[in-house]
Parts: structure tokens; sequence; C-alpha cells
């Protein structure tokens, strides 16, 4: 019987991005091509590890494995709620993995829960450490639908009361790094040995005595072995990671003994391109060799429960040589950064969140005790509604914590209570202090949580606290030029990112003006009703006037506006709006600016907006991010067209100049260059985007790019390509009839080594080699009976699989 096992663990994980007054991700040009970096690391990492290749030695792709199922993991909670959301075939693979890795560890899943929000568990109060693990356990069960076995502590940051709190809550292990280690004995025997510097063996589990008498087993990972695999390029090799893994035993036969290591899942692709190759070939490698057998912790704890005790050195990390400094004071650790920079910000900045805590619990507190039957045991089970906004589900939650009728106030007051917490313990993300400057985009997110802290806080008590954290933050330096304190990032990232209800209003209104809106909407995290609206249009001039009643779905607060919108043309807009107190004084106004508007008079119209609104007037940068970049592209829409046909006019009648100039080595004037630039580019994304795979055409269009010298699009034009593929793959697989589907595909996969840039297989390899798992075999079977269209499909199926480096059987 082999006693030797292996278990890798990876701890996925992505600071939340949301904004907090609209609960979405806006986007983010450090990411591009990408919307944001949730969407550029799943791309790289999530993905790719739901769906890793295993190649064959004549470099074809034999296998697609979800790494997932064969490995250890946790996936931070905020992390997988946008996944849900934004990715539900990576979260559904996620799920899945660990289904299969039950059948395989003998029931024990590979996932294991993470306390909520990456806080740094010993640096927060008891009740927030009780909080943050009840709320990661039930977000756990609510996706996984088990019990937990093991939970992450975010960066392994540890101390005897989190673990204590764990186990009392039925965690049965976690996972620590080896210098976390202080001292070990056999259990049940008095004499210490003292580990010094990671010394601990690590292939094993040891029990940890909490002070309540209660224990928590904990596995120390392989120190060295995860530092190669995280910063030394072990993963370029799947083969020699899989024999260091397999060569981490000590050379005692007469134990079981578990090589075991932990990092970043994003080691695994993100970090290291094509590290989840590595890592599926590993998994596969080591079993195949009988080099150890696989598992994962609760599998390898049930079979070998721990014979030594060990004591842990409180207060310490992963990722910090200083124990837990690195989140509260300038310890020396950085990513980098320059010569002279320090992280003496760091101190203020966790002084000013105390500070804020600390005040918005006494609010809590006096507030939560004339509403609930229990406060914090409502703050703890309010992660029930965290997961289930519905309004059945808010009303489930608030019948067994609010005594008595739950009329609207109430109601708005306890969820702001509740949000005000959450947001509070947002704010405490890890992620604020880990770089290495104050001003950087992890910095300014968890201010933006205090500052929705702060606002429910002033809006629940009544007083004024926004200054008494200002104050504070205004200690805290940035290392960029001018050094800029807390107070002015504040002032400057903070304030800009926040959304009142009538600004919400105004980007409904100002989208009214370029679509058709009416009835009900939703706009990220609030709903829109249009109660009655005109819309006027005086040649590219539209004014709509109007009354909405905005809701916000996660406070209940909800209020009836008025409002006024106006486009005079091009990016020229203007909207008033403001609570709707007086209906018919209202009316009367609207009336006014609408009677002037049809007479012609603009300017008269703006000057009775800006009259009746005393707030001032919204303009296009009030529109929400995303909303924004629509509304521009529908304002720019009708000038694309005119510049498209104007380019097209041009380039047709000078083509025969331009190949003449080519030819004769002389450069084109500029205009004439840019004219076939935007033609050609812009012939093939459109043949692209309506799925037209002529060959003949597309080669026509190379050829001229070519013989123009024209540089293409290739990041463009290769996402217009992918888009369309899959798009047709998707329909092949939910229907393997569809032949004019298939033909198209195999269209578009013959094209591809015509094209000068590199496209981007990875997607339309996944369609395809599910095509071939589920339905190659049955319809090759039926071939025998000679129906033409199946022997056809069979072999355009073939053709795909050699074009897309599939290995077919």
């Amino acid at each position: 019987m082999n006693k030797r096992f292996v278990c890798i663990h990876g701890h996925f994980y992505q600071p939340p991005r949301e904004n907090p007054w609209l609960e979405t991700v806006q986007m983010q040009p450090s990411a591009h091509p990408y919307h944001d970096w949730n969407e550029r690391v799943t791309a790289e990492c999530y993905a790719a590890n739901a769906s890793s290749r295993i190649l064959n030695d004549k470099g074809l792709i034999e296998e697609m494995v979800n790494n997932y199922a064969m490995m250890s993991f946790n996936f931070g909670p905020t992390l997988l709620s946008w996944l849900e959301q934004k990715a539900p075939e990576v979260y559904g693979a996620v799920l899945e993995a660990d289904k299969k890795s039950r059948e395989k560890f003998s029931g024990h899943g590979s996932a294991i829960a993470q306390a909520y929000n990456h806080m740094i568990m010993p640096l927060a109060s008891s009740r927030d450490k009780k909080t943050q693990i009840i709320w990661g356990m039930e977000d756990f069960k609510y996706r996984f639908r088990r019990m937990p076995e093991g939970m992450w502590l975010p960066e392994t940051a540890v101390d005897l009361e989190s673990l204590d709190i764990m186990a009392g809550q039925g965690i049965k292990f976690t996972i620590l790094a080896p210098h976390q280690a202080k001292r070990v004995r056999p259990l049940g025997k008095e004499g210490w040995r003292e580990v010094p510097d990671g010394s601990i063996d690590t292939t094993q589990p040891y029990r940890v005595i909490l002070p309540s008498g209660r224990n928590m087993a904990v596995f120390f990972y392989n120190g060295p072995l995860s530092r190669s695999v995280a910063f030394e390029r072990l993963l370029s090799n799947g083969e020699i990671f899989a024999q260091r893994l397999a060569g981490a035993f000590s050379d005692d036969g007469s134990r079981p003994q578990l090589s075991h290591i932990a990092t970043d899942g994003e080691t695994y692709g993100h970090h290291h391109r094509f590290g989840e190759m590595a890592l599926a070939y590993a998994l596969g490698y080591i079993p195949s060799r009988n080099l150890a057998n696989l598992t994962d912790y609760g599998e390898y704890l049930e079979k070998n429960p721990p014979t030594l005790e060990a004591g842990i050195l409180e207060n310490t990390s992963w990722s910090c040589a200083h124990g837990v400094e690195r989140w509260r004071s300038d310890c020396g650790c950085r990513l980098g950064g320059q010569q002279g920079w320090s992280q003496i910000w760091r101190g203020p900045l966790r002084e000013g969140f105390d500070w804020l805590r600390d005040t918005v619990t006494g609010i809590f507190e006096k507030e939560g005790r004339a509403l609930f039957q229990d406060p914090w045991k409502a703050r703890d089970e309010y992660i029930r509604v965290m997961l289930d906004r519905s309004e059945r589900g808010v009303r489930a939650f608030l019948s067994g914590h609010l005594p008595g009728e739950a009329d609207p106030e109430r109601i708005v007051t306890a969820l702001r209570l509740l949000e005000m917490q959450r947001q509070a313990m947002l704010m405490y993300t890890s992620c604020g202090w880990f770089f290495d400057d104050l001003a950087g985009i992890e910095t300014i997110q968890v201010m933006q949580y205090a500052a929705r802290t702060l606002e429910l806080a002033e809006i629940l008590s009544g007083t004024a606290l926004e200054e008494g954290l200002l104050s504070r933050l205004e200690k805290a330096r940035s290392n960029m030029p001018g050094r800029p304190d807390g107070r002015s990032l504040y002032e400057e990232n903070v304030k800009s990112a926040m959304v009142d209800m009538e600004r919400v209003g105004a980007h409904y209104a100002m989208s009214g003006l370029f679509k058709v809106v009416g009835g009900s909407s939703d706009i990220y995290c609030y709903n829109a009703i249009l109660h009655d609206h005109k819309v006027e249009r005086a040649g590219k001039s539209v004014f709509m006037t109007g009354k909405m009643t905005v809701t916000s779905r996660i406070t209940w607060e909800s209020r009836p506006l008025v409002f006024a919108a106006l486009h005079m043309g091009d990016h020229n807009l203007a909207c008033g709006i403001k609570k709707d107190e007086d209906q018919e004084t209202a009316g009367s106004y609207l009336d006014d600016m609408e009677k002037t508007f049809s007479r012609g008079n603009l300017p008269g119209t703006l000057r009775l907006m800006d009259r009746n609104f005393d707030k001032g007037l919204h303009s296009l940068e009030s529109l929400l991010k995303n909303g924004q970049n629509e509304v521009l592209d529908l304002i720019l829409e009708p000038s694309l067209r005119e510049a498209e046909a104007a380019y097209q006019r041009l380039y047709v009648e000078n083509a025969p100049l331009l190949r003449y100039l080519k030819e004769a080595g002389i450069t084109p004037p500029g205009m004439l260059h840019l004219a076939a630039e935007a033609v050609l580019n812009g012939s093939l994304s459109h043949a692209f985007e309506e799925g037209d795979f002529s060959e003949e055409r597309i080669k026509t269009l190379l050829k001229e790019a070519a013989n123009q010298g024209i540089t293409l699009d290739g990041e463009f034009l290769d996402y217009a390509l992918r888009r369309s593929m899959v798009r047709l793959g998707n329909n092949l697989l939910k229907n393997p009839s569809d032949w004019e589907a298939l033909r198209r595909l195999v269209a578009a996969v013959k094209i591809i080594a015509l094209l000068p840039f590199r496209a981007n297989l990875w997607e339309m390899q996944n369609v395809v080699y599910r095509i071939i798992r589920e339905h190659f075999a049955n319809i090759r079977d039926m071939a025998g009976k000679g129906d033409a269209r199946i022997i056809q499909w069979i072999g355009d199926i073939r053709l795909l699989a050699e074009k897309l480096f599939i290995a077919l059987e």
C-alpha cells in the first residue's frame, strides 16, 4: 500500500472591486483589453484551470481536465459571487469540481471555506472575527451545498481566538506556513520541542489545543517547494514539478506522509502563463507513475489524524516576515516601488478605519437595540440577505429579527444598519494595505467602502462624521509626486465614485434621450419606474420630461423624482432632477419647459431647467461609467456611419492610385492611407461579426491590406472572430445537426491560417472539444448507414479537430 500522498492547494482570490454605491465592478483601464481585473484574471487563470490542456507527444490536445477536481482549493466568497454573475460557466465548473472530488476522495470535497472578505483576522475585533467566519461558512454552504471541513485564513494570518471561533463553528482544519509553527510535542506528552524558522516536519498534520479546550488540526505546507512554484518558475515543466512534489517525503517509510504545497491560485495561469497546464500534467503524472496518491486535506485528516500537538506563533502570516505588521505599519515589506518610498501611511489608514469602526459600532448598538431582537445575531445572519436579495428572501430574514410589524420605514432603517456593518468590514479587506502606496487602486477601493460606511452612519445617527475620518486620513501620505495625503485622495478619488438616487435617476433620464425607456428598469443595484413622461424632438435636439421612482434593492429606500433631460446635439446633455414633493408645482414648470423647447428656444429651456432644479444640472459626466460609454457610442453612431461611408468612397476612388504609389515606392498621402486602413479593418470586422467567412472574400481583403501596406488591428479583429466562432460553436453544441452552423464554423477555422495575426483559439477549442466528446462517437457509429450528411458531418469535425490542434481519438 502506497503511504505517500500529494495535495496541492490553491488560494483563489481577488479583492472585491465593486463600487459600493452601485454593487458592480466598473471599467478598470489598467486591465485593458479586458473590462476589469476580475475579467482578465478569470480568462488567464480561473477559466483556464476549469479546462486545462494535456497535450500528447504530437502537441495535440489529448484531454481537457478540470484541475479543481484534483486539488485542494478555496475561492474568496466575494470572487465567487462575481463569477456566479459574470462567468457562470467557470462558476459551474468550480462547483462541479467539488462534487467530483467527493467521489475521488472518500466523500471529502476539495473546496474549503474562507473568512468572508479577506480581513486580517488577528487585527479584527472579536465580533468581526466571528461574523467573518460565519459569513464565510454560510456562503460556502449556499454554494457547495455542504458543510465546509476546512477554512482558509486570509494571508494565513492567525491567532488563537480566530482558530477557537472556527472550531466552535465546526471547522476541522486550516492551512498555515511552516514558519508559523512555534513548537511540537507528541499528543498527551510533556516537553515541547522548538521548531524555529520553518523547520517543522510538514509531512503530517498537527493538533492545536485552543483556550476553550477545543482543538484545530493544522497542516503546515512545504515552504521551499511552495516558493519554487510561486516565484522560481518550477511550473515551466510539468514533469519536473511532479517529481519535486513526489520527492519531498522523508526517509521514514513506516508512516503515511503528505507532500503538500499552498500558493495563490493565480500562480496557475495568471502569474505564470500556462501554469495551469503544468499543474494538470503533474496531477496526472503523479498517480499514473505510482509516485504517490492524490488526496485532499479532509480525506487525509480522516485517515491519518494528528499524533503530534503544535503551538503556533500568533499574529503571523505567510506574506509578511514581521507577522501582521504589513497591514498596520511601515514594516519594510513591499512589492517594489521606488527608492525612498515608505509605507508609513499604513498606520494612519488603519487608525482612521478603527475609529470609524468603533464609532459605527456605537450607532449600530444604539439603533439596533430599538429594532432587532438581537442586533449582533441579526448581523451574523445577514449573509442570508446578501445571498438572496429577493423581496421574499429579505422579508423571510426580517421576520426572524424584527419584532412587530415590519413597516417600510423600519425595514429601511434595519437594512441601512446592516449594510453599514457590511461596508465597515469590507473596508478592512487586506489588499488596501498590501501594496506599496496609499494612492493605489486597492487602497482607494477600501476608502470607498469606508465612505459608504460613513454615509450610512450619518444618515442613521444624524451626526456629521466625515471630518473625523478625514482628519485622521490626512496623516497618511502617498509616495506619489506632490505627496497627496489621505484627505486629498478621498476628495479626488472617492467622492467622485459616490452615487445618490438623484444621479441614478439622471442616468436613467439621459439614457432615455437615446433609447426607448418605460415601465420598470434595473440600473445596477437600483430599480427605476417611469410613471409618465413626454418626449419632444426638434431636429437633432431631444427633450424629455417626466416622473419616476428610484428604489435601492440593497436598503429598500425609495424616492419619487421629477426630471427634465435635454440633448442639444453631439455630446451636449443637461438633466435636472429632484425629489418630487409638490406634484402640482412640478407639472406646471415641466409644462413651461416643454412649451419653450417646442418653440425652438434651447437657451430658454436651459434657463428654466437651471431655475427649477436648484441643485444644478447633470451633464454627460454624470452618467454612470458603463452607461456613459453606451451613450457615447449612440451619440457617435451617426457620425461614425457618415465617416465610414466617406472613407469607403475615398478608398474606392483612390485604390488604383494607392496600388501604383505602393509599387513605385512612394509614400501615399496620410489621409488616403488612413482611409484604406479604416475600410480594410472595418470590412474584415464586419465579415467576422456577420459570420461571412467566404475564403475568397477574406483572401481578397487580406491581399489588399498587404498590397497597401496596411497594419491590421489584430486584437480588434481577433475579438470579432472569436465571438462569432464561439456563437456558432455553442449553437452546434446545442444542436449537433445544425448544418449551417457547422458549415460556417468550418469556413471560419479554415481562414485562421490566412490571418497575419495570432488568433486566440482557447474558447473555440473548448467548444469543439465538448462537441467531440459528447457527440462524435455516437454520430460516427451512424455513418455505416450511408447517410451523406452524416459522413460530411464526420469529415467536418475531423477538419475542425485538425485545425484546432485537438486529438480526435
